[in-house]
C-alpha cells in the first residue's frame, strides 16, 4: 500500500494519518511505502507482468508519464492485456462471510429501530422532509455512520413514483406514507421499505391492498433458500403470479401488461452488501447460495385510472426486507421492523 506519511504539521489541521507502520499494523499490508514512491515502484512492476487488472484503462497515462510508458514498451514491456477488475471483486463479494453477516445483522437492527421510532413519531401535518430528518437522526443515534442512500419519503400519491426523492410535501390525514430508507454500519448497507398510515389507522381499502402485498412479501421470503434452487429472477416470476392472484381476490381484473408495466413495474429484489444495489455487473439469474444477501420488495402502485378499482386509486405500497440466504431457512435481517397491520397500528398508536 502507498500512503501519506505521518506529518505532525499536516495532521494538526486535517487529523491523524495512519502512516506506513499503521497500514501494516491495522490493515495487514505486507509492504507499505510513502505515496511519492508509487511511480518508480509501478514502472519496476510493469517490466515483469503479462496482465494488468483495472477498470479504467484510460487512467494508465496518469499513473506514469506517457514518455515513460513509451520507453517501457520500446525496452521490452511484456504486458499482453488489460483486464477488468470490478467483476472479479464482485464475485468475491457475492457470498458473505459469517463475520459480514453479523455486521449486516447489526445494520438491519439499527435501521429497523429507526423505522419503529419513525412510525411512532409520524402524524398529520408533519412533512416528508421532517420524517427524513427523523430517520437520519435515529440511524446515527443507534450506530449507523450515514444513511446508505437518499431515502424515498412519499406521502399519499407521491408513492406512485418509484424513486420519489423530493421529500418536501406535507403528510396528510388519511394518506399512507411509503418510506424506503436504510443506514450504513461498518460499510454495509441496509435497504428497508415500509408503508404505514399517517394517522395510525389503515382504511379498509388501504388494509386490503397492504395485506395483498404483505402476503406476496412473506411467500417470496420463504423461497430464499439454497434448497429451493432458485434465482432472484425465479423469485420475481413467482411474485408476479402471487400478486396477480392476490389482486384478483380483491376485485382487480388485470392483464399481464397492466401488472408488470403499471401496477408492479420493478423487480422483486437485488443483491445487497457494501453497496445498496450491490454487484451491479452480476445478473440476477444465478442460483441463490447460502450467505448471499438480497432484498425482497414486492409493491403495488395504483394510478388514477378507471381501469382499476376507484377505491384503490392513488395508493402506493412497497414492503422490503433484507434476507440472508440459508441452506434450508432464510434469515430476515429486518424482522424487527414492523410490517404486520396489527403491529404497525400498535406502533403508530404509541405516538411520542
Amino acid at each position: 500500500m502507498f500512503v501519506l506519511p505521518k506529518n505532525p504539521s499536516a495532521e494538526l489541521w486535517d487529523g491523524p494519518r495512519t502512516g506506513i507502520d499503521g497500514v501494516k499494523e491495522l490493515f495487514g499490508a505486507d509492504e507499505a511505502y510513502e505515496n511519492t514512491r508509487f511511480q518508480s515502484y509501478f514502472k519496476k512492476v510493469l517490466k515483469n507482468v503479462k496482465h494488468i487488472f483495472m477498470d479504467d484503462p484510460s487512467s494508465m497515462p496518469t499513473l506514469i508519464k506517457s514518455s515513460e510508458t513509451k520507453a517501457l514498451i520500446e525496452t521490452g514491456l511484456k504486458l499482453q492485456t488489460i483486464l477488468p477488475l470490478s467483476k472479479i471483486i464482485q464475485e468475491l463479494r457475492m457470498v458473505k462471510s459469517d463475520d459480514e453477516v453479523e455486521i449486516m445483522k447489526k445494520s438491519g437492527m439499527i435501521s429497523s429501530k429507526a423505522f419503529i421510532e419513525a412510525m411512532k413519531w409520524t402524524s398529520p401535518g408533519k412533512t416528508e422532509s421532517q420524517l427524513w430528518a427523523k430517520f437520519d437522526y435515529e440511524n446515527r443515534l443507534h450506530g449507523a455512520s450515514i444513511l446508505a442512500y437518499v431515502p424515498v419519503v412519499a406521502g399519499g400519491p407521491n408513492a406512485l413514483s418509484m424513486h420519489y426523492v423530493r421529500n418536501d410535501m406535507e403528510l396528510k390525514d388519511g394518506d399512507l406514507v411509503l418510506v424506503d430508507c436504510g443506514g450504513e454500519y461498518n460499510g454495509y448497507a441496509s435497504d428497508i421499505t415500509r408503508t404505514w398510515p399517517v394517522n395510525g389507522k389503515f382504511t379498509e381499502p388501504q388494509k386490503e391492498l397492504y395485506q395483498a402485498v404483505l402476503n406476496v412479501n412473506k411467500a417470496c421470503i420463504k423461497l430464499c433458500t439454497e434448497r429451493n434452487n432458485i434465482s432472484l429472477h425465479g423469485i420475481h416470476a413467482q411474485s408476479v403470479k402471487l400478486l396477480k392472484h392476490e389482486l384478483q381476490a380483491i376485485g382487480f381484473e388485470v392483464s399481464a401488461w397492466d401488472l408488470e408495466r403499471i401496477l408492479y413495474p420493478h423487480h422483486v429484489g437485488h443483491y445487497l452488501g457494501l453497496d445498496v444495489h450491490d454487484l451491479h455487473d452480476l445478473d440476477r439469474s444465478r442460483k441463490l447460495k447460502k450467505n448471499m444477501v438480497i432484498t425482497i420488495e414486492p409493491g403495488i402502485y395504483v394510478p388514477f385510472d378507471n381501469k382499476f378499482p376507484e377505491k384503490y386509486q392513488g395508493i402506493g405500497i412497497r414492503i422490503e426486507d433484507n434476507v440472508v440466504i440459508g441452506k434450508d431457512e432464510p434469515y430476515v435481517l429486518t424482522s424487527t421492523s414492523p410490517k404486520e397491520i396489527v403491529d404497525i397500528e400498535f406502533c403508530c398508536s404509541n405516538n411520542n
